[in-house]
C-alpha cells in the first residue's frame, strides 16, 4: 500500500465510489438490506463467517459489520487500488473484517484464506458477472467446498431473463430498465470518471500501475454471466439444493443459493 494514502484520503475515495454507484443502481442499498437480511434471518448464531466475494473496497463488507457487529468478513477482490483503498480506510475501525488479494478464477483460492471453520454465507453485489461463465461455475463449486451445509450464497446484481428461453420476459425487462434510466437524474459521476480520477492520485500510483499490470480477463455488461440461467445453472451444479431470487427490481435481483448436506 503506497505510505501516502491515509484512512481520510481512502475513506473520500470510497464516498465518491458509493455515490457512483449509489447514482447508476438507486436500490443499491435496498439490495444491500435484503441481502443483509438474508444473512441475519439463516446464520443461525450472532457471530457468522461470511465471504465477500469480489468486495471492492468493501462497500457490502463494513454494511454487514455495523449490522452484525460479531461477524467475521473475509472480503476477497484481485484489484490492488481498491483493496488498498478499503485497508486504509476500515483498518481497525469495522471489528473482523480482513481483506484478501485473491483471484476468484484461480484454482484453491479458498485454501489461501486459511479459515479456521465453515463460513455460515458467502455474498456478492455487482461482481460476479465479470467471470466468464466457465470460470463462475469453477468458482461456485469452490464457494461450495468453504460453506456449511444450509449456508447461503447470494449474489445481487443484475441477471436477466434468457431470451431464447424466455423472449417476451427478456424484452420486456430490457425495456423496463430502458424507461427506469430514463427517468433517472443525471449521473452525478460516471464509472469511468472515477477510475480516471482515482488513478490519477499520486497516492495510489503504485496499485494504479499494479491494476493496470495485472490481467483481468472478465467480461462486464453483456457478458454471457449476466444472464440468469447461468448462475442457476453453475449453482445447482455445485450443489445448492435450493436456488430462487428473494428480493428484485427489474433484472436487479437477489439470488439466493442454498448449500445441500
Amino acid at each position: 500500500m503506497s505510505a501516502a494514502l491515509g484512512g481520510a484520503a481512502a475513506r473520500a475515495w470510497i464516498d465518491r465510489w458509493d455515490a457512483q454507484q449509489q447514482s447508476f443502481l438507486p436500490d443499491r442499498e435496498e439490495r444491500f438490506t435484503a441481502l443483509i437480511d438474508a444473512v441475519q434471518e439463516c446464520a443461525g448464531r450472532p457471530d457468522p463467517l461470511i465471504l465477500d466475494l469480489g468486495c471492492g473496497p468493501g462497500s457490502l463488507a463494513t454494511r454487514l459489520l455495523r449490522r452484525i457487529p460479531a461477524a467475521s468478513v473475509v472480503a476477497i477482490d484481485a484489484d490492488p487500488l481498491l483493496l488498498a483503498l478499503g485497508a486504509a480506510a476500515w483498518n481497525g475501525q469495522q471489528g473482523s473484517l480482513r481483506f484478501a488479494d485473491l483471484d476468484l478464477r484461480a484454482p484453491g483460492w479458498t485454501a489461501a484464506l486459511g479459515l479456521d471453520r465453515h463460513a455460515d454465507a458467502a455474498v456478492s453485489t455487482t461482481a460476479l458477472h465479470w467471470l466468464p461463465p466457465d470460470a463462475l461455475a469453477v468458482m461456485y463449486a469452490e464457494v461450495a467446498t468453504v460453506i456449511r451445509p444450509g449456508g447461503l450464497m447470494l449474489n445481487g446484481d443484475h441477471l436477466t431473463e434468457d431470451k431464447e428461453a424466455s423472449p417476451v420476459l427478456a424484452r420486456l425487462g430490457r425495456a423496463l430498465n430502458e424507461r427506469e434510466e430514463r427517468r433517472r437524474d443525471p449521473i452525478a459521476e460516471s464509472w469511468e470518471g472515477w477510475w480516471q480520477a482515482v488513478t490519477a492520485d499520486p497516492a495510489l500510483a503504485d496499485e494504479a500501475a499494479e491494476r493496470a499490470r495485472r490481467t483481468h480477463g472478465g467480461e462486464h455488461h453483456g457478458s454471457p454471466s449476466g444472464r440468469l440461467s447461468v448462475h442457476v445453472a453453475a449453482l445447482r451444479a455445485a450443489g445448492f439444493a435450493e436456488i430462487g431470487t428473494i428480493w428484485q427490481h427489474g433484472d436487479n435481483r437477489l439470488l439466493c443459493g442454498v448449500l445441500g448436506s
